[in-house]
Formats: C-alpha cells, structure tokens, sequence
C-alpha cells in the first residue's frame, strides 16, 4: 500500500467516526476522555521510552536545547497533560448550543445551533503534548480528528495516539475517531493539505515556514495560527518595578513557546531610568538584546539591532529593543513588525491603556501583565487547539467553540412561502 492509499485508508475510518461522534451525548465523550486520562498514567514508562528516542535523535541531529524542551515529556508533563484532559472533560459542551434563536413574524421558530465540523486535521511542530491537547478538545466538541505531528516526534505521537485508541476502544467514542496521518515525509503532509472532502478544517500549528506553506498549498480550508513576535511596551507611565518583573518573565519564563516577549520597547521618557535596569536583569537572566542605537548607549553588551531583528520570533533568549518618542510610535512599530499575536503595555495611565487597545490590532492585548498568559487553559479553556491570528471565525486562543460550525434549526406550523 502506497503512502497516499495508507493516508485515503485513515483519513476515510476518520470521516466515518465522525459520523458516530457527532450525536453522542456530552457523559459518552467525557467518559472517553477520563478513559484517555487514565490510559497516559498508566502507561507513563512507554511514552518516557518512545519519548527519549525522539529527544536522542534531535541531540544527535543537533537541535537547540530550547526546542528540546518543547519535544521532551518525562512522567510530571504526561500527569499535566492527563490532567488537561480531564480539565477539558469538565468543560461545558458547546455541541447544541444555541447561538441565536427568535420567532418571525410568521410564526417559524428560528435557532442557530453550534455542530462539529467534522473531521480535522493537524499539522504541528515539535510538542507531542499538542498530540494529546488536539485530540480531546476535538472529542469533546464531537470532531475526529487527523494528527500530523513533526517526523521529530514520531516516536512519541505514535505511543500516544496508540494508547488513546486503545483507551476509545472501551468507549462509546470510536477508536478511529483520533489518527496519526500515516509516515515522515512532506509528502504525508501534503496528502492532508489536499484532502478536502475528507477533512472539513485544518490547523497548523509551528513556526512561520510551516504555516505559511500550509496556509499556501492546502485545498482545505485553514484556520490560521501564527507567529508569535509578540511586544512589550513600557509607557512613559509605568511603574518601573512592575515593568521590570513583566518583562522578565514575559522573556524568560519560556522563551521557546509563541507567547514569549520577542521584543521591548521603551518611551524616551523612563528610558534612562528604565532600561539600565532592565538591561542588568537580562544580562543576569542570559539574555542578548539586539537594540537600536539609543539602547545601545545604555550598555556595551546590547549588540546591534538589525531589520530582521524586528520581525524575529527568536523562541530563546534574545530580545529586540528600541527606544519610543510615543505610544504611537510602539503602535506603529507592532503594526509594522508584529505578528498579531499578543502585545502588552505596562501604564498607570488608563488613556495609555485604552490608546493602545484602541490602536494595536492584534488577538490578545496585555495591559500589566506578561503575554505569557495568552494561553487557552490560562484564559480557562481548557488545553488550546492553537492561537488564531487571523480575523475568521477564531481568533486568540481557539478551545472548545471554536472547534464547533454553526446550523439553523426551523421549526414550523406547516407555514408556506407565499
């Protein structure tokens, strides 16, 4: 069996259980998903094992220790994923939800209902807790799904995907509703991007080359993930403490994940105050700053800054770093450079504040407080599917709703149209 007849052969047992899980009640998912929960616990040994292939092999090919860490599970990740399954268990099912209802004037009871969309497809980078993440939020809002992780994570995506179906198979939910798109090549890629009539919506989720190729070749219609060249701006009325502390961890708490700060800036006014401090709280932290020529003044360890600078989603420790006349001229900057993911402003001034909501047009705007909470189980969600930065249908954080379409439900009285 070729490759494309190994693809055609999972994705059609996909689009057949879709069919069963679509109706099934919301305590026949939740149970599944408890069941899936139980299944990672116990078998914790063998996903440690199939998981430290796959780290061996990227030391061996020579992957940076912060994308190592996105790929690495050991037995305290697997029960945080575990228990992220059962927080999306006890989360409302959006399937059935009435989004709008009303009676027209001749007597049709009208309502617009939240359904599954079906079947869909994920093509992701690096993090095999994503393999999980997917595959119950898809469950619970009554999709298969069709799961294409990275050929780094092989190894683990497929002892996962194996102990989830082996888990559905005690379960109302079909086993066949969660697939691991068969092989490593481009080519298995490809054979997703194409399947339109066989998946209803796709998903990638990884950095900017993944995406855009995606978002370029696929025949299945995309929700858009982006990027995240995400902004910190200090305004001329910040409280320089908590500047400094949102910063940090904005940068540092994570930096190999989409909602780390990539870039700051300072207005002019707090910058001799500001950024000597700053800039001696990276330098403790490991962090190299790439800074224009006014923050460069401040310190000879700032080297610099240049154009790609700006638009880099570094995912280490490495931040670009400008000094502002304006709040209009940071909006202007994140209009240019950004990538709309999430930006923040640290202010005591409540004008700053709105000017700045007003004026950055991105999915999730901070105001005191670190982009890092741009996350779909920190915004209560549950796991994410992934961060929207596109203006259709989903944006931010994309849980349970957004895995849903809508239909209308009429109800009549033998009404004819006249």
């Amino acid at each position: 069996m070729s490759e494309r007849e190994d693809f055609l052969r999972v994705a059609g047992l996909a689009r057949e259980a879709s069919a069963t899980l679509a109706p099934l009640p919301r305590a026949a998912k939740d149970a599944a998903l408890h069941a899936i929960a139980d299944a990672l616990l116990a078998h914790v040994p063998e996903i440690v094992k199939a998981n430290g292939a796959d780290v061996a092999a990227a030391r061996e090919n020579g992957i940076s220790e912060y994308m190592i860490d996105r790929l690495s599970l050991d037995e305290g990740r697997i029960k945080a994923i575990a228990a992220a399954v059962r927080k999306v268990a006890a989360l409302p099912d959006p399937v059935g939800e009435v989004v709008r209802g009303t009676v027209l004037p001749n007597g049709l009871e009208l309502r617009q209902i939240r359904v599954p969309m079906g079947v869909v497809g994920m093509i992701y980078e690096g993090r095999p807790n994503v393999t999980v993440d997917a595959a119950a939020l898809c469950l619970k809002s009554g999709n298969a799904v069709l799961l294409r992780g990275s050929s780094s994570a092989y190894n683990s995506n497929t002892a996962l995907v194996r102990i989830m179906q082996d888990a559905l198979a005690g379960t109302q939910v079909p086993a066949d509703a969660v697939q691991l798109v068969p092989g490593t090549t481009r080519e298995s890629a490809k054979h997703l991007m194409r399947a339109r009539g066989l998946v209803d919506v796709l998903i990638p989720r990884g950095g900017a080359s993944l995406i855009n190729s995606v978002v370029e070749e696929s025949t299945v219609p995309v929700i858009e993930t982006g990027v995240g060249n995400c902004a910190v701006y200090v305004d001329a009325a910040a409280d320089l403490d908590m500047a400094v502390d949102i910063v940090i961890n904005a940068k540092t708490q994570r930096p190999s994940v989409c909602n780390a700060a990539e870039t700051l800036l300072v207005h002019r006014d707090i910058a001799d105050a500001f950024l000597p401090r700053i800039l001696a709280a990276f330098q403790d932290k490991g962090v190299t700053v790439h800074g224009d020529e006014r923050v460069r003044a401040y310190s000879d360890a700032v080297v610099p800054a240049t154009e790609d600078d700006w638009y880099a989603e570094y995912l280490s420790l490495d931040i670009a770093a400008r000094v502002v006349d304006s709040l209009e001229e940071a909006a202007a900057h994140i209009r240019k450079y950004g990538s709309g993911h999430t930006e923040a402003i640290v202010t005591d001034s409540q004008q700053a504040a709105r000017r700045f909501i007003a004026t950055v047009d991105s999915a999730a705007i901070m105001v005191n407080a670190s982009t890092r909470f741009t996350d779909g189980e920190e915004f209560g969600f549950g796991a994410e599917i992934g961060i929207s930065t596109q203006k259709l249908h989903a944006r931010g954080p994309m849980g349970l709703p957004e895995l849903t379409s809508t239909k209308y439900v009429v109800t009549g009285e033998g009404q004819l149209r006249g």
